[in-house]
């Protein structure tokens, strides 16, 4: 049995941009998806089949994971392509496709590429139909109406999908529930795929101080806080489409991320390790482990944090192993938009404070914010860009709010009220868009 875990080409047309000149350079828009937590498409100066290093590009976590581990417990002949990463054209794809022959492809969607993937899976199935699909990611929470919406659909795996696909290829039809690792079970997997082709591609620019090639790792999965758009936690590792559900947080042992860890960097050289967890400091034990782990390493490392999950002298202890900065979510500079919007239980006041000291240890600081919140006010907007000002970051990340099923802002789509988010509201000023990017450009577009 030959099973691919593919991370299709994302084409979405070509336009001019001006340049300050005056003259006008072609551009094609691409879309990310697999590995980010809100897939979106931007512009590139290059195009299909002319990969140039530069863009970002994440790491497919679930789908690398999941890949080794089938390759493991099934024993089936296993592949893993990445055109994303390869900015590999629909044709070259298809032709590795009709060559090689699956008789199963795994692919992970979401709302903002679920569109285009259809096209994709149907002209594979065109070409091939024999082969069968196992869709994954947040776009399987549509549940069994997914099976309908493109040809040779057997399974959708809801949530992290290591045992639901093997499920998927022992002859499960339809929905295949959620499933997770168990800590001990995560601690025994065998390590995510990379290889000599795709390992030096990945890249993400923040926070300030990378140094290439980079290796974007996990080193625990979920998060129990519960932000109104926020996917992974809401589809991938939890269960918790409203927000009122429990959500769980499993933290890979010092033991696992040590060993895996010095294979990557002896195999492929990375020069900095970027921790991209939904939230990396959650708890100074974790932190602490991390920290030794990364001592023994020597490596420069950064990762994705909260402000206000670990003792305020933690940010030392990470310095001084080696982490050079931070990305923190403030999302927005508005308290009310924080408590009753996003619900993200985020003391703003604390928080620039945390944001001062990560400055006066010696790290970078990129800041994200989400503008076009159900319910926020053009006031409230500029609230966040007074706050914005008042920190001392050296990048930040301004998006908009993308709408992505599974998330609770999908769910306020269908009901218009929710208990956890009081003042969420999709009233006359709220814009409804499953593509981020596209809508802060939009934004832009109105104000300009």
């Amino acid at each position: 049995m030959k099973v691919l875990f593919s991370n299709p080409p994302w084409w979405q047309g070509q336009a001019l941009y001006p340049l300050p000149n005056g003259a006008q350079a072609l551009v094609h828009r691409a879309g990310v998806r697999a590995g980010s937590r809100w897939p979106f498409t931007f512009y590139l100066p290059h195009g299909p089949d002319e990969w140039q290093f530069g863009s970002y590009l994440p790491y497919p976590f679930f789908l690398g994971h999941a890949a080794t581990w089938c390759a493991r417990e099934s024993g089936a002949q296993v592949a893993f392509r990445d055109s994303i990463a390869m900015r590999e054209s629909y044709d070259k794809y298809y032709e590795y496709l009709e060559a090689e022959r699956f008789q199963y492809i795994v692919m992970e969607s979401a709302s903002p590429s679920w569109d285009h993937d259809k096209g994709v899976i149907a002209e594979i199935a065109r070409r091939l139909p024999h082969t069968r699909f196992i869709v994954t990611g947040p776009i399987t929470s549509h549940g069994e109406a997914l099976l309908d919406e493109a040809p040779n659909i057997q399974a959708t795996v809801r949530g992290e999908y290591e045992k639901g696909v093997i499920k998927a290829l022992n002859g499960a039809n339809g929905v295949v529930d959620f499933d997770l690792l168990s800590v001990a079970e995560m601690n025994s997997a065998p390590f995510p795929y990379f290889d000599d082709i795709i390992a030096h591609r990945y890249c993400d620019t923040n926070p300030h101080g990378q140094q290439f090639p980079q290796a974007q790792v996990l080193s625990s999965r979920g998060c129990p806080y519960k932000c109104i758009f926020c996917v992974w936690p809401a589809t991938m590792t939890s269960n918790d489409p409203d927000g009122g559900g429990k959500r769980i947080v499993r933290q890979y042992s010092a033991d696992y991320m040590e060993a895996f860890l010095t294979e990557l960097v002896q195999k492929y050289g990375f020069r900095s390790i970027y921790f991209d967890d939904d939230t990396f400091n959650l708890g100074d034990r974790h932190v602490e482990k991390m920290c030794k782990v990364m001592r023994k390493l020597n490596v420069p490392w950064s990762a994705m944090c909260r402000a206000d999950t670990v003792s305020f002298g933690m940010w030392q202890e990470m310095k001084d192993s080696g982490c050079f900065g931070v990305k923190i979510g403030f999302e927005s500079g508005n308290q009310d938009v924080v408590d009753n919007i996003v619900n993200k239980k985020l003391n703003l006041e604390e928080a620039r404070k945390v944001a001062f000291e990560i400055k006066r240890v010696g790290m970078t600081l990129h800041g994200t914010f989400t503008f076009g919140l159900p319910g926020e006010t053009a006031a409230q907007m500029q609230d966040t860009e007074d706050y914005m000002a008042s920190l001392p970051l050296d990048s930040c990340q301004k998006s908009g709010c993308a709408e992505i099923e599974g998330a609770p802002l999908h769910t306020l789509g269908r009901t218009s009220n929710m208990k956890a988010y009081p003042g969420a509201r999709m009233d006359e000023n709220y814009s409804r868009e499953t593509d981020g990017q596209l809508k802060i450009e939009k934004m832009r577009a109105l104000q300009a």
